[in-house]
């Protein structure tokens, strides 16, 4: 057997048991911003190729094809989250300082009308089978159900802890979210707009991010305790974990590549390969930035992206931010540009 032989039938080896699909993320680009004030969460629109990024009292809208600002939502008190219903050309932001969600054009980017909710609106979720948004109330520790099109709120949720992140299931037509003071997922029938099963997410504490896999049905939960927690979405059982970083906040699930990622404030990006029967495997711990704990994913590209400042070098425990140092952190497979 020729030298070059053996070359070829080891890669054709490697790229059976999937090592050699496995995408190392690199950085790519920097996207400044600027501006002051924190940030919370970022979310795509991978058909109209945009990125939302909640900045203090507005929504920054960059194209993801160009990499740079092109419009500005503004009279956003506190925003957090940012959800999309592009079918209806909607978005709806969550004012946690004003106690309201914001229905905006996003052709003018211009505010239509503002929805009441609960105490501080946290994470915000479009349900499209339903053309219902749901925004998640911190200190209210509850849901307020709105029609998209009017603001007309259709119900309440209690929820009996502080919530946290949310994604829906439309094959369950159930919603699951993450409620960080009780360690637990709810699943929320969107039918009925109740609570219709609560999970423990032991060994897991305090969750904050969560993304789900349709296909399986596995939730990905990121915990306080520094771990990626696997949940059947079917029976709330959790089915394994993997380590993750100090101030894990945001995850992601890729559905083109398998990968879970979770995204920590220390600094770096844990990123995990989801495997059947109930497996995750750590591939790559990614180096990202200080206090880039928030991240959204482009699944068309594969690229994630990250908000994230410089800060002044001090000993106290919140070093202070530069002034006009907001970006967004681009990274991706190394064949990306």
């Amino acid at each position: 057997m020729t030298k070059k032989r053996v070359v070829v039938l080891f890669l054709l080896a490697l790229a059976a048991t999937g090592f050699a699909a496995d995408p190392a993320y690199r950085f790519l680009k920097a996207i400044p911003v600027g501006g002051e004030g924190g940030w919370d969460y970022l979310s795509v629109d991978a058909v109209a190729r945009r990125l939302y990024v909640s900045h203090a009292t507005k929504v920054v809208v960059i194209d993801m094809d160009k990499d740079e600002v092109v419009g500005e939502i503004t009279d956003l008190p506190g925003v957090h989250g940012f959800a999309l219903a592009p079918e209806l050309g909607l978005g709806f932001a969550s004012n946690g300082r004003e106690n309201k969600a914001s229905i905006i054009d996003l052709k003018t980017l211009k505010t239509i009308a503002k929805a009441e909710t609960g105490e501080n609106p946290d994470c915000i979720l479009y349900v499209p089978g339903r053309r219902e948004v749901y925004t998640f109330n911190g200190r209210g520790q509850s849901a307020t159900v709105f029609e998209a099109m009017t603001g007309k709120v259709i119900a309440t949720i209690p929820l009996g802890g502080k919530p946290e992140f949310a994604v829906y299931d439309p094959a369950a037509d159930r919603i699951y979210n993450n409620i960080e003071t009780k360690s637990t997922v709810v699943a929320i029938d969107a039918k009925t707009h109740t609570v219709a099963a609560e999970w423990p997410l032991a060994p897991g504490e305090e969750a904050s991010g969560l993304a789900i896999d349709l296909k399986s049905r596995r939730l990905f939960i990121v915990a306080g305790n520094k771990l990626m927690v696997a949940m059947d979405a079917a029976s709330g059982k959790v089915v394994t974990t993997v380590p993750t970083g100090d101030g894990t906040d945001a995850c992601v699930y890729d559905p083109g590549t398998g990968l879970a990622m979770a995204s920590a404030g220390e600094g770096f990006v844990t990123i995990a390969r989801y495997e059947a029967p109930d497996k995750l495997t750590v591939l790559q711990t990614l180096a990202t930035a200080r206090g880039a704990r928030t991240m959204t994913l482009d699944p068309k590209t594969h690229k994630i992206y990250l908000s994230a400042a410089e800060y002044e070098e001090a000993p106290a425990p919140r070093p202070k931010m530069k002034p006009g140092s907001f970006k967004v952190m681009v990274y991706g497979p190394a064949k990306a540009s």
